[in-house]
């Protein structure tokens, strides 16, 4: 119990040190906070519920990990695939590795998925706000509504 302990103790820091020193957004940092969830998620969830559990908690702890170092635009995005990520890298690295197959795998991931995820969303912003008419063609209208009246 007290290598749990520890484990869970480091895992807390390092994320803590993470999330306080980059900037949200960033696709190395949201993958770097959620491989390392899905790796705490899946040692809490293997000590509380077995494999299932492990399954579960490394897409919640994928999951979470993207959430809290995402943008707030990208959130969605980005939580769902590091989600999605950290549950399919656990079952293919705990089949392929065993036991640290799943943690390695889950980590991998959970963090291919949430820089996915994030690289989605920015690009489906970025096409929004191309072909987004109001921006195109009542641009010069906006910044000089007055002009006849000065």
């Amino acid at each position: 119990m007290k290598t749990f302990t520890a484990i869970l103790m480091t895992a807390a820091l390092a994320t803590t040190a993470l999330t306080q020193t980059t900037h949200a957004g960033s696709t190395t940092d949201v993958a770097l906070t959620s491989a390392l969830g899905s790796v705490v998620g899946t040692t809490v969830g293997r000590h509380v519920g077995g494999s299932s559990g492990a399954l579960i908690g490394s897409a919640v702890g994928g999951g979470a990990g993207a959430a809290i170092a995402s943008d707030r635009r990208n959130r969605t995005s980005t939580t769902i695939g590091g989600a999605v990520g950290g549950a399919t890298g656990y079952s293919v690295g705990n089949s392929m590795g065993g036991r640290n197959g799943g943690l390695i795998g889950s980590a991998v991931g959970a963090a291919g998925g949430s820089a996915l995820g994030n690289r989605i969303a920015n690009d489906k912003r970025a096409e929004r706000d191309y072909y987004s008419h109001d921006n195109r063609y009542n641009h010069h209208r906006r910044h000089h509504k007055h002009h006849y009246y000065r």
